[in-house]
């Protein structure tokens, strides 16, 4: 494919709107099967808005993507850096702009180029951190990023959900309670890894963003006013309200000591299992009917729960979508 510049930090998008992405995508330019091309037109008939290039240790790619992007559709600059010792992902780089990766943990060496993209204003996260293969678990603290890709579609026979998505979402929640009182919480992403046809929006990330360019898009995943779906086919919000007030997914609450009542609408999902958690874990459990479509309701007070956030699964077990919290202050 000729180079063609790389593509546009904006586009005309919808406004302030909420944007599906996938932020890890490889292509012919690393160790993927698809040029960039079939990425791009498959990208717009999953639904996508959004996608970022993250190519295995190159940049080779950025300058062929800039006839793909268009006025509705942006692609973001990044790379997959694969170290010896776990992956992460640089989103958000300028164009060109190539980040170390050729150490271990034991080289210390992460911190450089976690300070490196976050100068420019990207955001690092750390990939598929229970990956089942040498070098794909990832073995760094997670202090320095920005967020945790808890859910990676690659290695996944079951749709989209496995073991190892299921471990990393778990260590994520764990840690939660603690970020959210300490104003060091790393929101979650999901993304496919796309490396052959047919993965790509499976899962992918919906992004509160003001507008559809990629500093906005790169604010929302940072703030945490986001939530993962499985396919552009499911869909949801998720509120909480208490005298007078009300906050949506990665916001935060007020509520002086009033009840406050969450409310989640779902639909996509037929006979779905939703699940409410907070900081004691999982505290309510409501089932969706076979319209897949439902809005479901849990009251509580900020005294006994610091966040909630909500989980949406098929009956299998399998997830559908998942939610950054809602912080109860």
């Amino acid at each position: 494919m000729p180079d063609s510049g790389p593509p546009r930090p904006r586009a005309r998008g919808r406004g302030a709107n909420w944007y599906r992405g996938d932020c890890h995508v490889h292509s012919v330019y690393s160790d993927g099967e698809l040029a960039p091309e079939q990425l791009a037109a498959d990208a717009r008939t999953a639904g996508l808005d959004f996608i970022a290039t993250t190519e295995h240790n190159t940049v080779s790619a950025h300058s062929v993507w800039g006839r793909l992007a268009s006025d509705d559709f942006l692609v973001l600059m990044g790379e997959e850096v694969t170290t010896k010792s776990g992956h992460w992902l640089a989103l958000g780089i300028a164009p060109g702009e190539l980040i170390e990766w050729d150490y271990g943990v034991d080289d210390n060496l992460i911190d450089r180029g976690l300070r490196q993209v976050r100068e420019s204003g990207g955001l690092c996260v750390a990939a598929h951190p229970y990956a089942p293969y040498p070098s794909g678990s990832f073995m760094y603290p997670y202090e320095g990023l920005d967020a945790v890709e808890v859910w990676n579609g690659l290695w996944v026979s079951d749709r989209s959900w496995n073991a190892d998505n299921e471990a990393a979402l778990a260590e994520w929640g764990r840690a939660l309670a603690e970020g959210i009182s300490t104003g060091r919480r790393r929101p979650a992403v999901g993304n496919s890894d796309t490396h052959l046809e047919g993965q790509i929006g499976i899962p992918h990330t919906v992004v509160l963003a003001e507008e559809l360019s990629t500093e906005s898009i790169l604010d929302g995943l940072r703030a945490g006013r986001s939530w993962i779906a499985e396919a552009a086919a499911v869909d949801l919000s998720l509120t909480a309200a208490a005298a007078g007030r009300t906050a949506g997914i990665g916001e935060h609450l007020s509520s002086q000591g009033e009840s406050v009542m969450v409310r989640a609408h779902i639909r996509g999902v037929p006979r779905a299992a939703v699940s409410f958690h907070t900081d004691l874990g999982e505290v309510h459990r409501a089932a969706l009917s076979g319209s897949g479509a439902g809005t479901l309701e849990w009251r509580t007070r900020s005294e006994d729960t610091a966040f909630v956030r909500i989980e949406v699964r098929h009956p299998h077990g399998g997830m559908a979508a998942l939610t950054n919290p809602i912080a109860l202050i």
